[in-house]
């Protein structure tokens, strides 16, 4: 299990390893009906998750107000939740139905903002959609043609509301490590939110780690699935890798690493799990679910024993190198 992280502990900010993420809250891919949203959080909840992460992006809103609808009436004090910066969410002066991957009406457009003003107005936005007083960590959302302008604007505004209050801690969240690596080097951050890039398939985080252990920023780990073909025990062709069909040599590696997790008593799900948290600097892991049968059936990979002899046996086979 991963060592403490000590700025985001220093706040007072303690997620736990998994937490619910909630795209799929905001009818990513499929509409689901808010109760079945609010099932799903309390599935969530009833299994021990304490840490719950959204944004504005995720369903044009949606996804944030459904959470903070089923988190009402939880004491607020006993969970971590997290929302983004970066995209504001204005009227659509040309709306035509559907907001793409988001099965939801697009009567409002995300407009790019990293500047202060803009930060402290998502964040107001996003705790009325909520319904809270203050957020537990907020991300700079994909600044990834943004730097400058939110190291400009977005870093020292979150600081500030950090020192006010609104905000107990944040970072960035990211689809890459290198610039992740950035704001762990270059500013008082306490957190960086890294999607896809530390998994059974990719390691692409080492200097972003090295500088997290150093800095004692923390680490959560999204998207360990790969878009799909780690949490399937038998993926085939079907399947999706980054948002894409699986490469063929990608899928035989998957299958590898699948046939040793077997040997070892596992699965290659609960092994895509348990491979963040090895890594020192990692505080959580964030599992996008959508149902409480989805809640369940992860909750039970975790809860599968994956032994460390797995690990070193990945290592030899040259499938998965040990973190370092």
């Amino acid at each position: 299990m991963s060592a403490p992280a000590s700025r985001l502990h220093d706040r007072g900010v303690h997620p736990t390893p998994v937490a619910l993420g909630t795209a799929q809250l905001g009818n990513l891919y499929q509409a689901i009906d808010d109760e079945q949203a609010e099932a799903t959080v309390a599935a969530a909840w009833d299994g021990g998750i304490r840490y719950f992460d959204t944004a504005p992006h995720y369903g044009l809103g949606v996804s944030e107000r459904r959470l903070g609808r089923a988190l009402r009436e939880r004491p607020r004090q006993e969970y971590v939740l997290s929302t983004k910066v970066g995209r504001l969410l204005r009227p659509n002066p040309s709306p035509t139905g559907r907001d793409g991957e988001f099965h939801v009406p697009d009567d409002l457009v995300r407009v790019w903002d990293f500047s202060a003003e803009g930060v402290r107005r998502s964040v107001h936005e996003s705790l009325e959609r909520l319904g809270l007083d203050h957020l537990d960590i907020a991300y700079i959302h994909d600044p990834d043609d943004h730097f400058e302008e939110a190291m400009a604007g977005a870093v020292p505004e979150l600081s500030r509301l950090r020192d006010e209050g609104l905000v107990r801690a944040w970072g960035a969240g990211m689809n890459q490590a290198g610039m992740l690596q950035r704001f762990a080097a270059e500013t008082d951050a306490d957190v960086m939110m890294l999607a896809g890039r530390h998994t059974l398939l990719e390691q692409r985080a080492g200097e972003l780690f090295a500088t997290c252990r150093r800095t004692g920023v923390a680490v959560v780990c999204a998207a360990v699935f790969n878009s799909g073909v780690l949490a399937e025990d038998d993926p085939g062709a079907a399947s999706h890798y980054n948002y894409g069909a699986v490469p063929e040599d990608v899928l035989t590696r998957v299958r590898a690493i699948g046939e040793l997790c077997r040997e070892f008593g596992t699965t290659l799900p609960a092994a895509a799990i348990a491979y963040p948290l090895r890594e020192p600097a990692v505080v959580s892991v964030a599992l996008g679910m959508q149902s409480p049968d989805h809640v369940r059936q992860n909750l039970a990979r975790v809860a599968q024993q994956v032994p460390d002899e797995l690990f070193e046996a990945l290592d030899a086979a040259g499938l998965v190198p040990a973190p370092g």
